[in-house]
């Protein structure tokens, strides 16, 4: 076994938890509590969204700016896009539908 001079020394009563431990887990038994985990499950229930539920209660506020000088409407996918984004002059097809 390679030992480490650089690590700090353990006490006897460390390297005795240490042994217990390891003799723990080979032998196959397990802490009771080590596979509990802290949480309130009807806390994280709250935080998840299902799926078509009813959303009539929530507001967005969400900024919509007109289209830009310098933008067209891809006659393909319907997405606002910058006019270097265009496949041809005068075509309002964007270069991913082209």
């Amino acid at each position: 076994m390679a030992t480490d001079y650089d690590a700090s020394r353990k006490t006897e009563e460390e390297q005795k938890e240490e042994s217990l431990e390891a003799r723990r887990l080979t032998s196959g038994e397990q802490d009771k509590s080590s596979g509990k985990v802290d949480e309130d499950e009807a806390e994280l229930a709250e935080s998840f969204e299902l799926p078509g539920a009813d959303l009539s209660h929530e507001t967005l506020d969400v900024e919509v700016t007109p289209k830009q000088a310098d933008e067209f409407t891809c006659t393909r996918c319907f997405l606002v896009q910058h006019v270097s984004r265009r496949d041809a002059a005068g075509v309002d097809v964007c270069r991913d539908c082209a």
